[in-house]
Formats: structure tokens, C-alpha cells, sequence
């Protein structure tokens, strides 16, 4: 009897060893790809041009095929150990979500069209809302179901635009296109910035409704309130912002590519690069096992901290670099 408890907790033990191996194997987080490199192997593999817009219409179909075919998956909407308790890889997840589905609605409403008058593009049209379900839904339809069905129409829009006899299939550079995208791309990174920089708390000024002495709110608000991220969600926000960094750092290289004549034209081409430079800041190394969240200038790091200072620097020029586009 005792001989084979013994052999019952060895399983368990060896069951829990594995689990936590795999757990930090599936925790590792995408490298980052050369997005010029990928179109190229890309359009080679199918014997297509590599017209405008090819390189930011197959960034966002490898980054999406990416969260689904990474090491141990799409995690998400896990409902089974080990994947069910981890949060650090499906909050990088999300973050990277809700950059693929800003840009996916961007294709849809103003890369693909030329107006505000013209068409929508059917295979975006079907693309886009495909990625709108939640990220954990598991049960029928699940995540990765409805996002491979939305990455099968991208990929009939990015081939389409590179046949040369389809002649409603389009992608416009132009600067108006392009400022619309990097908007929301402005209000997402100013998000988790302020989220980031709660997580030693903060007492904030009520700013709301600054700039317009007739404007009007549906309830009160006090004048200042204090914010401070949970304690429990400190690495979510910052593995979050981590996965928000990694996509959006993508598609920003595909738009330097796309939109070149465009930034030449503006003179703002090295302002993109430095928003890619400091994006690529937040992608480096995380050498402590946990994140820390020492205080400001306590003697313990404050890893979101120093996330929120990259992520803040490249929102201030997101923000002038959207002005330069606006200018003539």
C-alpha cells in the first residue's frame, strides 16, 4: 500500500514538474520578424507582386497567424491546466489582439477604399469582424476558430490587391489613410500608459472636460481621484503592453514600407523610426522572474515604469507625427 502511494506522488510530482516546464515554455514570447523579408518569401511562394500594400496586408495576417501558431497556441480561452493558470501569455495576447483588430478595422474603412463614398471590400468586410469575438470564448464558435476564418479573408485581400487584373481590389497610401490608423493607435498606447504608470499609484487631476467651458459629462466626477492598478494586475498590464508593443512595432515597420513616398513627402520618416525605435526598447529582455513593482524611486525596479516611458515617449510621437501628416 504504501509502495504504491509512493508511486501516486511521484506521478503528481512529475505531472507538476512538467506542467510548470511546459508552462514556461509556452510562456516565451514571439521573436520579432523581418516584415520586408517575410512579403518578399511571401509573394515569391505565390508568384505574386509585391505592390503597395502587400507588406502591411501580409504583416497582419503573419502577426495574427502568430498568436494563433506560437508555442503552445492560442491560450486565451484555455480552460485546461497548465495554459489555465497562466496570465502572463494571454494578456500579451490581448494586447497584440487589440492591434490586429485596429488595424484590421482600418483596412476595411480607409486603406481599401478611396472615398468615403466608395465600396467596402468584401473580403474585409468579412475579415474584420471575425476578430471581434471575445478573446475567451471557448466553447463553439471559439477564438481561434472565428480569427483563422478572419485570416483566410486577409489573405484573399492580400492576394487580390497584388493581381494585376483585379481591378477593385486597392490599397491607398495616402497621408489621410494613414492618420486615421495612427489615432487609434495614439488612444491605445495612451491607455497603457496611464494603466502602467498606476501601478504605484497616482493622485489625478480630473482633465475631462479641459479646453471647452461648455462642455458637459453625463454624471459628476470629483475633481481629483486617486488610481492605482491592482496588485494582481501589474504583470498583466505589463505583459499586455508588451504584446501591444510587439504588434504594433510590426505593423509600423510594414507602414514605413508602404506609406515611404508618402513620409518622404511630409518629411517624417525619421519620426516614424523613432517611434519603431523606442517600440523596440519595450522588447527587450525581461531578466527578472517576476515584475517588480518597487516605488518610484524606491530601491526596488518598477518594471511598468519603465515600460510606461518607452510606451509614453513613442504616443508623444505618434501625436506629432499624426500632426505632420495633417499638415500640407
Amino acid at each position: 500500500m504504501q509502495q504504491h502511494l509512493n508511486k501516486v506522488i511521484a506521478g503528481f510530482i512529475t505531472l507538476l514538474f512538467g506542467g510548470y516546464i511546459l508552462a514556461i515554455y509556452w510562456s516565451s514570447e514571439p521573436a520579432l520578424f523581418d516584415v520586408i523579408a517575410a512579403a518578399e518569401q511571401q509573394s515569391q511562394q505565390g508568384t505574386q507582386q509585391r505592390v503597395v500594400g502587400y507588406v502591411t496586408a501580409n504583416t497582419l495576417v503573419e502577426v495574427s497567424t502568430t498568436l494563433l501558431d506560437k508555442p503552445g497556441g492560442y491560450l486565451s480561452n484555455d480552460v485546461l491546466p497548465p495554459s489555465v493558470f497562466m496570465d502572463n501569455m494571454p494578456a500579451w495576447e490581448y494586447g497584440a489582439l487589440e492591434m490586429v483588430r485596429d488595424l484590421a478595422l482600418s483596412m476595411r474603412k480607409d486603406f481599401s477604399r478611396s472615398q468615403s463614398q466608395s465600396t467596402e471590400h468584401l473580403a474585409l468586410k468579412k475579415a474584420q469582424p471575425q476578430f471581434n469575438i471575445s478573446s475567451t470564448a471557448w466553447a463553439w464558435p471559439s477564438a481561434e476558430g472565428e480569427y483563422r476564418v478572419g485570416i483566410e479573408h486577409l489573405v484573399a485581400y492580400r492576394d487580390q490587391i497584388a493581381d494585376p487584373n483585379n481591378r477593385d481590389s486597392q490599397f491607398y497610401a495616402r497621408a489621410d489613410n494613414l492618420r486615421g490608423w495612427l489615432k487609434e493607435a495614439e488612444k491605445r498606447l495612451g491607455s497603457l500608459s496611464q494603466r502602467l504608470s498606476a501601478s504605484v499609484g497616482q493622485d489625478r487631476v480630473n482633465t475631462d472636460l479641459a479646453g471647452d467651458s461648455a462642455a458637459h459629462q453625463a454624471t459628476y466626477a470629483p475633481s481629483s481621484t486617486q488610481v492605482k492598478t491592482s496588485w494582481w494586475k501589474i504583470d498583466d498590464v505589463f505583459y499586455e503592453s508588451r504584446g501591444a508593443s510587439w504588434a504594433l512595432l510590426h505593423f509600423l515597420k510594414a507602414v514605413e514600407h508602404d506609406f515611404a513616398d508618402v513620409l518622404e513627402k511630409k518629411n517624417a520618416r525619421v519620426s516614424l523610426q523613432q517611434i519603431i525605435r523606442e517600440l523596440e526598447a519595450t522588447q527587450e529582455t525581461v531578466w527578472s522572474p517576476m515584475i517588480l513593482n518597487g516605488s518610484g524611486f524606491g530601491f526596488v525596479a518598477n518594471h511598468s515604469l519603465v515600460m510606461a516611458n518607452y510606451i509614453s515617449r513613442a504616443n508623444a510621437a505618434l501625436i506629432e507625427l499624426s500632426e505632420l501628416l495633417a499638415q500640407g
